[in-house]
């Protein structure tokens, strides 16, 4: 079996975007219709700039299935931009701060800072979206769900951090609560001040950031390494969120909070599991989110993410013009007053492809038929261990 891997390519003004599919199992019926779905979650939420006005993203498979179902070779998606005027744009001459502008023509000798901002854009993201999409139909053969919700915006918090009553529901409350929100939230009662909070800032000419959370719920436990830095499960979940534009801080399960709390209210006791449960052991709490020595313990997974305001600013920054270097005020592009509902869509997305590729690693095989196999021997396994 070849090892799970994806890549991206494409710009935000340029002709489409594209994604490589490495490594999935044959036999997966794709049903293509939940990747688009997928994609217009992205593009919703309160908060919003013109660019969503503009896209009506949709996926095209151009390789790896036949009848629907996958066939086990790469599997290519693409998502063509409507905004594909790339060549008619004009340069970029001063940097904005928080963006990769500067930083990125220091690196590549550039005086245009749209040779820079066109692959570093967010737009990149509908590309993982995509492929995060198909990651969540191989896990959901397996009862596995990865589920996104906004928890801040502006410095709003939800009055309950860890909504565990919302977790205690089923799959389709869950899902209807999120789908009546502007902002992907699970408290209705926050949406009256996030909007509020929107609405300020963007008649300030000023931008939002926040926080959300990803959780997966049914991982079985193991999946992972402690054998080595870079095969912990919590780096390759850091990374995949660090990868995501505006992200400067990431958590599981209690995240900084166990650094102010004595061991015995952090670590999460093993205790005898009830009669009739698939595994011998349990556990009462959960504050590790899921992840010890960096494999799952069999717990939800439970993750946050922390996202900076947008970089590009109606009212303007202090930058300097590239070609002169005399002060000028940044370039303003087109851009949201927030998009924290966006990036909890893509958190989902590449949580989903850290997990796929963890669980092809422990499950391997060329066919779905076979990965199912080896899951449901360790499942039996573990009822032993």
């Amino acid at each position: 079996m070849t090892h799970f891997t994806f890549r991206t390519a494409g710009e935000s003004h340029g002709p489409s975007l594209c994604t490589i599919l490495e490594g999935l199992p044959a036999g997966l019926t794709l049903d293509v219709e939940a990747i688009d779905a997928e994609l217009a979650r992205r593009q919703e939420g309160y908060g919003r700039g013109g660019r969503m006005k503009i896209e009506r993203d949709r996926v095209e498979v151009l390789s790896g299935l036949k009848g629907g179902v996958t066939l086990g070779s790469p599997l290519t998606l693409l998502v063509r931009n409507r905004d594909a005027v790339i060549e008619q744009l004009p340069p970029v001459e001063a940097p904005r701060p928080g963006h990769a502008d500067l930083a990125g023509c220091m690196k590549y000798g550039h005086r245009d800072g749209r040779a820079v901002l066109e692959r570093a854009s967010a737009r990149e993201t509908a590309a993982r979206v995509a492929a995060g999409a198909v990651a969540r139909q191989v896990l959901s053969q397996f009862g596995i769900e990865v589920f996104a919700h906004v928890l801040e915006v502006g410095g709003i918090p939800s009055p309950a951090p860890d909504p565990t009553r919302l977790w205690a529901q089923n799959f389709e409350q869950r899902h209807q609560l999120r789908a009546a929100s502007a902002f992907h939230g699970l408290d209705p009662a926050l949406e009256g001040d996030w909007i509020a909070r929107v609405d300020q800032a963007k008649k300030d000419g000023d931008s939002l950031g926040g926080i959300f959370e990803v959780r997966a719920l049914g991982l079985p436990p193991g999946l992972g390494s402690y054998q080595s830095g870079p095969g912990r499960l919590t780096s390759i979940l850091g990374a995949a969120l660090f990868s995501i534009p505006a992200i400067k801080g990431v958590e599981f399960g209690l995240g900084f909070e166990a650094g102010r709390l004595p061991g015995s209210k952090v670590h999460d006791p093993i205790v005898p599991a009830p009669a009739g449960s698939p595994r011998r052991f349990a556990r009462p709490s959960n504050g590790c989110g899921g992840l010890e020595g960096g494999l799952t313990t069999g717990e939800p997974l439970v993750l946050r993410a922390a996202m900076k305001p947008i970089p590009s600013l109606r009212q303007g920054m202090p930058s300097v013009d590239l070609e002169t270097g005399e002060a000028k005020q940044a370039t303003y592009q087109r851009s949201d007053v927030t998009s924290v509902p966006a990036a909890s869509v893509v958190g989902e997305a590449v949580v989903a492809l850290a997990l796929v590729e963890v669980f092809l690693e422990k499950y391997g095989g060329d066919s779905l038929e076979q990965v199912r196999a080896a899951f449901e021997f360790h499942a039996e396994q573990l009822r032993e261990i």
